[in-house]
């Protein structure tokens, strides 16, 4: 065979096994063509919703009590029309629905979403309100850990800052009052566990901290009385007098006033009928 003929039959020798091999490949590509048609039409393709009408939806779904979707109604809005003004308001009802159905912490993320993105916003002072009352139904009993209460409390203190006129600002400065209250009761919870201990330096600094810094709240009488015997205990009587005479001035009518005098005094002055003696005039 000549050179010439040998190059010819392996020259079409390489092209039929090309051909076969584009052969196989065109093969394959139409039942990958077949293939993939046939999954398009099983899939839906997404249709995007009128604004309002997503809008609407969740806004339906609210009123239902369907807070899961219409969480998920809202976050179609943004989705689907990230640019609407309704994508703004979705942003909040989205923290609204979360918060509805207890869901704090995604209500909270949502909200600082919210803030951040939109600081100018007519609703922001409602949108930090709202943080702080996610917080604020969080809090639990004097027991545990108060994070939670201080961290309410810092929510509600930004509202009153930036907003002080409105009035999310005026229900703001209620809950700090009750969060104070809170928060000075896990005080006397430790201070009291110190003085059954008996350790009265620890015992008066928790004291101290009620009777300074929670001057507002319900347990600042308790707060003078266990002051008091926490000096005595000590044999620090000129205090414990001292602090003796301050629940007399400020807290007269107080039974925590009556348990501080028989203890400063030595004497017994509670009486069957409360009547038959004027206790409020001891000092």
């Amino acid at each position: 065979m000549s050179r010439t003929g040998f190059y010819f039959f392996r020259t079409n020798q390489f092209s039929l096994w090309v051909l076969t091999g584009l052969g196989r490949l065109t093969v394959m590509g139409l039942i990958s063509f077949v293939l993939l048609t046939g999954c398009a039409k099983n899939e839906k393709p997404e249709i995007q919703k009128p604004v309002e009408r997503l809008y609407n939806q969740g806004f339906g779904y609210m009123q239902e009590g369907d807070y899961p979707n219409a969480v998920q109604s809202f976050e179609e809005v943004e989705k689907q029309h990230p640019y609407s003004k309704w994508a703004t308001k979705a942003k909040l009802m989205v923290a609204y629905a979360n918060y509805r159905n207890n869901n704090y912490d995604e209500a909270i993320l949502a909200l600082d979403r919210f803030i951040q993105l939109h600081p100018s916003n007519s609703d922001v002072a409602y949108a930090m309100y709202l943080k702080g009352v996610s917080f604020y139904e969080q809090i639990s009993d004097v027991t545990r850990d108060q994070k939670i209460t201080e961290l309410a409390l810092n929510a509600f203190k930004d509202v009153i800052s930036r907003f002080p006129q409105s009035k999310y600002a005026r229900d703001a400065r209620g809950k700090i009052d009750l969060a104070n209250d809170h928060l000075a009761a896990k005080e006397m919870e430790i201070g009291r566990y110190y003085h059954s201990k008996h350790q009265y330096l620890a015992a008066i600094n928790r004291f101290r901290q009620v009777i300074e810094n929670y001057q507002t709240t319900s347990h600042v009488p308790e707060a003078l009385h266990r002051l008091t015997e926490a000096y005595l205990s000590l044999g620090i009587v000129e205090e414990a007098k001292k602090t003796a005479a301050v629940l007399g001035h400020n807290f007269p009518g107080s039974e925590w006033y009556i348990d501080t005098f028989e203890i400063v005094e030595g004497k017994r002055v509670r009486v069957d009928k409360e009547e038959d003696y004027p206790w409020w005039k001891l000092w």
